[in-house]
């Protein structure tokens, strides 16, 4: 989407999708990025982050740049061995530019671990 990146120009455009010839597709069946990630505010996200580090949490809010507010946080750190340690936090402001993935409803690497014995 061209233009400024606020919540004015997503409500506007929503059911709208801007393609690159800036002719308008309106076909009401796809979600944008960002609409996804406000459906899932309230709602506990796996986030992978580049480097070593995940994160599981609740998500209280974002901007336009998905910096997020989490509450109830775990931090998922891997050593190069392989180890993973886990680290609580009780709220955090995460900033979006280090975000590789998020998954709604995901439960972080050791419970997937654990689910695939």
């Amino acid at each position: 989407v061209r233009g400024p990146q606020n919540s004015f120009c997503r409500q506007k455009l929503s059911p709208y999708i801007l393609m690159a010839d800036n002719s308008v597709d309106q076909s009401s069946n796809q979600l944008l990025p960002l609409e996804l990630v406000d459906k899932c505010i309230g709602s506990r996200l796996w986030i992978i982050m580049k480097g070593d580090k995940e994160l599981v949490g609740t998500l209280l809010g974002f901007d336009d740049y998905v910096n997020m507010v989490l509450e109830d946080v775990i931090e998922f750190e891997t050593a190069p061995d392989g180890t993973i340690t886990p680290r609580k936090l009780d709220q955090i402001l995460l900033n979006g530019s280090n975000v590789c993935l998020l998954v709604p409803g995901g439960e972080g690497p050791i419970d997937n671990l654990e689910k695939k014995k």
